[in-house]
């Protein structure tokens, strides 16, 4: 053993040494270790992009969304209390539930702030998968979403609160099927694609697909840029207020995060939506280009925050309700984003993987785990339904655990108690962005602060005025 040991160490030292000698000696031109400085200017991904893109001349469909993290969570921190204000007393329970739509004749009522985002049936995720979410959904209390489909009935079934997407694709629209809903959102765009039009193959559609889509053997499943029938305005708040009328459930609109995010709450507003989905441009989907996922939208962080002070200040934010989503993952992440103004958050990618947990071996190291859940996966029939339905259930009763566990430190009764007041950033800029405190100056002190960094700005470009 203690010779094969050594010859195997006496090669493994050649073979280095020659690679060592030959990374050295060689132009670059010729040069393996070309590859590092490529590396660091066209990253892993953006190369395999590249070669994808050659390959096909189409645009490629990436699952889950973008990799960049916009949104700067760890740079907030909760302030926890002891002696000005005293922690919540651990006989005490903390409220969990949500309200949305106030205002609605049969408003939304879920147990916990965590609701399952829009995945599709077909256009995303397989029947097994979207069974899953719905039950467990349903054993945590909280809702799950159709995503920009049809009406399913296993997944009605299964899921006791059902939001349904009034979609682009014109497949919910329809009143035997919206009729069925527990809330109704009107899908316009999403974080990871904005309202650009999509497209699956017939060749890509299923008997049971094309039965809940009611579609013809042959056709393409379309989602429009538009919705049908809305072309102004007037045409969505008369939308809007036919649904509510209708149906009595709480009526919402669904948009992709913006730098337009006022102009069309308003419209919202005037349309007297009962909530308002913001997905930030973290947001996950089943296959978006690219360039869609990473430069398009506004991050999560920064559509909270805009959206939330809006309805404030046109008097809103105890009639409307606020949801947002788009690359929320972990329980700080969700419980930040109600500190900046949500009412309650929808997790897609994190669900996903939840549901999932240590399923993914079935897949890897050979497939990636997306192939046990999406439609036109390989290993669909692989899923555990009965384990993913009690990972998820586990994943959001442990999530939501520790954002009560936050709340305690911070004095609060109830998780929607949680406010802007019980943040603060080590990032100036940030701080500035979302009317929170600087962790570093005291908050009787913030304005003293801005005020003399704002001095030694203009001492700093002064200077450079001058020069030019």
């Amino acid at each position: 053993m203690g010779l094969l040991a050594r010859l195997f160490r006496g090669v493994i030292n050649e073979v280095a040494d020659d690679a060592v000698r030959t990374m050295t000696r060689d132009q670059y031109i010729e040069n393996i270790y070309e590859m590092v400085p490529a590396f660091k200017k066209v990253s892993p991904i953006n190369l395999v992009e590249i070669a994808l893109r050659a390959s096909k001349g189409t645009p490629i469909p990436r699952p889950l969304g973008s990799h960049i993290h916009f949104s700067p969570w760890e740079k907030l921190l909760f302030s926890p209390v002891h002696l000005f204000r005293f922690p919540t007393p651990e006989d005490v329970g903390i409220n969990t539930s949500v309200k949305i739509g106030h205002r609605a004749k049969k408003p939304l009522n879920i147990s916990i702030p965590i609701m399952i985002a829009g995945m599709s049936f077909g256009g995303a995720l397989s029947k097994s998968a979207k069974v899953a979410l719905a039950r467990a959904a349903t054993m945590a209390g909280t809702a799950t979403n159709t995503g920009e489909a049809g009406l399913m009935e296993e997944e009605r079934q299964e899921a006791q609160l059902l939001i349904g997407q009034y979609n682009r694709g014109g497949w919910l629209n329809s009143r035997d099927k919206y009729m069925r809903l527990d809330a109704i959102e009107i899908q316009l765009g999403q974080g990871a694609q904005g309202s650009t039009p999509q497209r699956t193959a017939f060749k890509n559609i299923g008997e049971e697909y094309r039965e809940v889509y009611q579609l013809e053997e042959g056709q393409d499943a379309l989602i429009h840029s538009r919705l049908s029938g809305v072309n102004t305005k007037e045409d969505f708040i008369k939308l809007v207020r036919e649904l509510k009328e209708e149906t009595g459930v709480p009526v919402g609109l669904k948009i992709a995060a913006t730098h337009h995010l006022e102009k069309e709450l308003q419209v919202a507003l005037d349309a007297e939506c009962d909530f308002i989905t913001v997905d930030g441009a973290e947001g996950g989907t089943h296959g978006g280009a690219p360039t869609l996922e990473d430069d398009v939208g506004l991050p999560t962080i920064f559509a909270v925050s805009r959206a939330a002070q809006f309805l404030a200040q046109k008097g809103a934010i105890r009639d409307v309700s606020l949801i947002i989503t788009g690359g929320l993952v972990t329980p700080g992440q969700m419980l930040k984003a109600m500190a900046l103004g949500a009412d309650a958050v929808y997790i897609g990618t994190a669900a996903i993987m939840a549901m999932l947990g240590d399923q993914i071996t079935k897949a890897t190291p050979f497939e990636p785990p997306t192939d046990l859940v999406v439609y036109t996966g390989k290993m669909t029939d692989r899923l555990d339904v009965d384990k993913s339905v009690q990972n998820l259930f586990y994943f959001l009763n442990a999530a939501v655990r520790e954002m009560e566990m936050v709340a305690i430190t911070l004095g609060k009764v109830s998780l929607t108690d949680v406010g802007r007041d019980d943040l603060a950033s080590l990032d100036p800029f940030l701080a500035r962005a979302l009317h929170i405190d600087l962790g570093f100056v005291s908050p009787e002190n913030q304005d003293l602060f801005y005020n003399n960094f704002e001095e030694i700005n203009m001492i700093k470009t002064q200077p450079q005025q001058a020069a030019h």
